[in-house]
């Protein structure tokens, strides 16, 4: 029997305490399409996402991530997870069908930094309504309908008290992930790592913190925008509607240029990213960066001033 795989990254889960202003900022400012909207819950995607959505936001007291979610290659690899993961020592809760809107059955459980994941197969591929419909049938909605417009959800960086090596060690061990790229302490312990199960540099980033107030906070969470012209035009609709934001600027790390801004309503920093590199090659060696040359890995070039919070309290996973 071969090993369960996951397949690619599915959605955020993300609780406001504001609702209104980040329904405002993710529908009308950054552009992503609400597919439907159940029992509170707001389901959203980009208008290059096929899946249900990519992103939901469900009003609460404060704001926190309540799951990061992953698809798996086949429909047996969930219950192979469950089982595998529960042999590791990890508590493995189910999630039944159409608790979650448009997805079949899953399974939730945490990281050792507390960070809760979930993990499904089944999810319905809803088309868009035919007024929103584009007329590519290898696309779900027209493009640039409004705001920033970014094609599909990209990755995730996760914030930790814990040393990244904690959580990458179990990334790799337990799911299957790849280390791509990472930072690497005089200790040997790491500062940042870049993993992926995809050709992308980093489907998932794990940042150590040692100031952070918690084990699972969330750094950001990212949508893909096709070209450098997209995100100098996101700059400008940003600039725009009043909103401050860290770039344009180029990663030395995964060589991604970016944009990072904060949702309003709920804390959590949206990182706009496009360009960088691929992966193909199966006997990938981890590119290892030191501190002392962050200067370059962290940001190659660009905006580094402090207009964005570099930490986020408020966002608890």
């Amino acid at each position: 029997m071969s090993l369960p795989e996951i397949a690619k990254l599915g959605h955020v889960a993300l609780v406001s305490a504001d609702l209104e202003k980040s329904l405002w900022f993710f529908k009308e400012l950054i552009g992503l399409e609400e597919t439907e909207e159940v029992n509170g819950t707001h389901y959203l995607r980009a208008w290059g996402d096929f899946e249900h959505h990519t992103l939901s936001i469900t009003a609460g007291e404060k704001s926190y991530v309540d799951h990061i979610a992953w698809r798996t290659k086949r429909p047996e690899d969930v219950e192979q997870f469950a089982h595998l993961l529960q042999e590791a020592g990890t508590d493995v809760s189910w999630v039944e069908a159409g608790v979650e809107a448009g997805q079949g059955r899953a399974i939730r459980f945490k990281l050792p930094s507390e960070h809760r994941f979930e993990i499904y197969y089944d999810m319905e591929k809803t088309l868009a309504e035919p007024s929103k419909r584009s007329v590519l049938k290898n696309q779900t909605y027209r493009s640039w309908e409004r705001g920033v417009s970014p094609r599909r959800i990209d990755h995730v960086n996760i914030l930790s008290s814990l040393k990244a090596n904690v959580i990458s060690d179990y990334l790799m061990e337990k799911l299957g992930f790849k280390m791509r790229e990472c930072v690497q302490a005089p200790d040997d312990s790491l500062i940042g790592a870049w993993l992926s199960v995809t050709p992308l540099v980093h489907d998932i980033a794990v940042s150590h913190d040692p100031f952070s107030p918690s084990t699972h906070q969330i750094h950001h969470l990212s949508y893909w925008l096709d070209n450098a012209q997209d995100l100098l035009r996101a700059a400008d609709i940003l600039t725009e509607h009043g909103l401050k934001f860290k770039g344009p600027g180029k990663h030395g790390i995964s060589q991604a240029m970016y944009i990072y801004v904060v949702d309003p309503g709920s804390g959590v920093r949206l990182e706009l990213f496009t360009n960088g590199y691929l992966i193909f090659e199966p006997d990938w060696e981890p590119i290892v960066w030191t501190l002392d040359e962050m200067d370059v890995g962290f940001t190659f070039w660009g905006d580094q001033t402090d207009t964005v919070p570099e930490n986020n309290p408020t966002i608890e996973a």
